[in-house]
């Protein structure tokens, strides 16, 4: 079926409607479909085997693909539900991808994303690497179909014209307004942020940390708007964003959230990268250290540190003798990162650039690496330093199967192969994932 474009730009193929069949999932939330022409579509809203009508939200004449919503099941998958959340769906709310499915589909899904990206990516089966397959939803995650974990202890909302704060769309600066987040934890939607009126901010930041009872907001004004007096449901600190130097400023309360892992206490400045998931850095510590098995009195690396999370993990096992060295780029994270491990005497924390850092220090062998790089992934210069640095383990931590995909091919260049890869779903109701790979030298089993 065709309906009239919608959109009068030449070749545009905006709005135009096709009745397809959908294929497999794919990496970023969609599932492949083809119109009768062949051209692939990147359908939202849909799930495998359906046969679906989709409407075009971007693409013209000749595009390599179109991306479209499914506006309409015709024939519906076992697995499809009616989405909890009155915010999803075509043309609303952009923060969730599979709020349509079953929570069991969803990991699937996810985890044929990944053994698709090993496999293109890395030439790896998932046999191959070390993975049964499985995708491990994270304690207290597995809830009935229709049910919906409250997990994001970090939400950025925007602000629309009138002062209303909301969610972006798809792809999309505009803001859909909402009463209430389903995702978001407790503590952060027991401040209200929905209620209040934001006139004159581009957007409210709200964090509610898992490890503590401090709660924040980061205020982003617009150009030259005075901050409003912030009176919340909770007691909260309030931090700005500067227009100018985009730094994060305090208003009032402390400059920092305390989050709790591994049995130590995180500060964690504004801005500074934290797990959202509240059992996130518990998980991943337990896997890093499951695969690395440390021992007393070695050398490692912590790189892309944070504020610290693994170097302490580390450092409490290596003992008085081992050495941890963090190379971390955010100043204000470097700050958090020294006083969470300033107990540890062996433990000394740079700021810069991993790849350029890392040549500066001079270091020519390690026994044990961990990082945990941006969405982007380490690339191949870095990964080859890595690689020659001799370390009989390494901790990959990914949140984007396709960079570490990527990462793990030319850690094989450099004489590593994974040997495990556990896969976790730290992100539910949508299609990002986190993966904790395990590396060692070729022809040593772990």
């Amino acid at each position: 079926m065709q309906a009239e474009p919608k959109n009068t730009q030449a070749g545009s193929l905006v709005g135009e409607e096709y009745e397809v069949e959908i294929g497999p999932v794919a990496h970023g939330g969609h599932c492949i479909a083809r119109t009768d022409a062949g051209q692939v579509l990147f359908v939202r809203h849909a799930l495998p085997g359906e046969r679906v009508v989709a409407r075009v939200t971007e693409g013209e004449e000749g595009a390599r693909f179109l991306r479209a919503d499914a506006v309409e099941i015709l024939q519906a998958s076992k697995d499809r539900i009616e989405a909890p959340c009155p915010f999803a769906g075509p043309g609303r709310c952009g923060g969730c991808d599979w709020q349509h499915a079953k929570p069991g589909a969803q990991r699937r899904m996810k985890g044929e994303v990944v053994a698709e990206q090993l496999k293109r990516l890395a030439g790896l089966t998932p046999e191959e690497a070390g993975w049964d397959g499985t995708v491990m939803p994270a304690e207290g995650d597995k809830v009935p179909a229709g049910q919906v974990p409250q997990w994001r202890t970090r939400v950025q909302y925007a602000v629309d014209a009138e002062g209303h704060a909301g969610l972006r769309k798809h792809r999309s600066h505009e803001v859909q307004r909402i009463d209430h987040c389903m995702i978001a934890a407790a503590g952060v939607s027991e401040l209200g942020i929905e209620k209040r009126d934001w006139t004159g901010m581009e957007s409210v930041e709200a964090i509610a940390a898992a490890g503590s009872q401090d709660r924040q907001v980061i205020l982003t004004p617009k150009p030259g708007a005075r901050l409003p007096i912030v009176e919340l449901d909770r007691p909260v600190s309030v931090m700005r964003v500067d227009e100018k130097d985009g730094g994060v400023h305090r208003v009032h309360g402390r400059p920092f959230v305390r989050e709790r892992a591994d049995g130590r206490t995180h500060r964690v400045g504004s801005g500074g990268f934290w797990q959202v998931h509240p059992k996130a850095a518990d998980t991943l510590v337990t896997a890093v250290m499951q695969g690395l098995l440390p021992r007393k009195g070695e050398m490692a690396l912590d790189l892309y540190c944070g504020v610290g999370l693994f170097a302490g993990a580390l450092a409490d096992r290596l003992g008085e003798q081992g050495a941890v060295l963090g190379i971390e780029s955010g100043k204000r994270a470097v700050e958090d990162a020294r006083h969470n491990l300033e107990d540890f005497p062996r433990v000394r924390i740079e700021q810069g650039k991993v790849e350029s850092v890392l040549p500066r220090t001079g270091i020519t062998e390690v026994d044990l690496i961990v990082l945990d790089p941006p969405r982007a992934g380490a690339g191949r210069k870095t990964v080859e330093h890595l690689a020659s640095l001799g370390a009989r383990r390494i901790a990959y931590v990914a949140c984007d199967p396709a960079a570490l995909a990527r990462d793990i091919a030319y850690f094989r260049d450099g004489g590593y192969r994974v040997r495990m890869l556990r896969v976790f779903d730290l992100f539910p109701m949508t299609h990002h994932v986190e993966c904790v790979a395990i590396l060692a030298p070729a022809g040593k089993g772990l």
